[in-house]
């Protein structure tokens, strides 16, 4: 069973401009997905509705078959997913520590060293440490928190290609072996190969690709 689904998904700017309409799309956990397509889109609005961002012009969104307006998009933001930003997002004046404890009460550092952080590292200011490490944070908290979907918003796209391959790893890791469902937007497609799903979104309409590596 699909832990997300899309019904007949349309969206339009000013209720004028159409970016997309009638979106389709199951996603499941233990698999990550990349939304791909050129800028303009409509791939962040995408992941904003699967988010309880924004709401649709038109279609309903679907959180373990119930229809997430039914509880609330604020309902949806807090217990269903965990955002990753390019940015970051962190609080700048708290340790990595700090950050994850914001969405779990479990101790941090196991997923800290999990995904690459020392426990010195832990305790600096996040200021201090590099794009690539401060990306893992971010990571690590929304894995510290009990949501089962992680929706991430181009996450390499300030980082070296070689970081950017260990974040598309821990992204898949994480799907994977956390039995999550995660879901990427992102430019790269060396990230989306290594999806196991591929959405294109392109003049408004969607195209899946089971086998990413193949058909990319």
């Amino acid at each position: 069973m699909s832990i997300l689904e899309t019904s007949n998904l349309s969206y339009a700017y000013n209720n004028t401009t159409t970016v997309f309409e009638n979106i389709n799309v199951n996603f499941k956990t233990g698999k990550m997905y990349a939304i791909l397509g050129p800028s303009g889109c409509g791939k962040t609005t995408l992941l904003s509705l699967l988010g309880g961002l924004d709401s649709p012009n038109n279609g309903e969104i679907f959180f373990n078959g119930e229809d997430i307006s039914q509880k609330g998009l604020a309902y949806h933001r807090k217990h269903n997913v965990a955002f990753i930003f390019q940015s970051y997002n962190l609080i700048d004046y708290m340790t990595p520590a700090e950050n994850v404890t914001l969405t779990s009460n479990a101790s941090p550092l196991p997923i800290l060293e999990r995904l690459g952080l020392t426990k010195e590292e832990a305790k600096r200011n996040v200021l201090k440490l590099s794009g690539g490490q401060q990306q893992r944070v971010a990571i690590a908290r929304a894995l510290a928190s009990d949501a089962k979907i992680i929706l991430a918003d181009e996450p390499t796209g300030n980082l070296d290609e070689n970081t950017a391959e260990e974040i598309g790893n821990i992204l898949k890791e994480t799907a994977h072996e956390f039995l999550r469902c995660v879901i990427i937007v992102t430019h790269s497609h060396s990230l989306a190969k290594q999806a196991d799903v591929v959405l294109k979104l392109e003049q408004g309409k969607i195209q899946i690709f089971e086998n990413p590596m193949l058909e990319l």
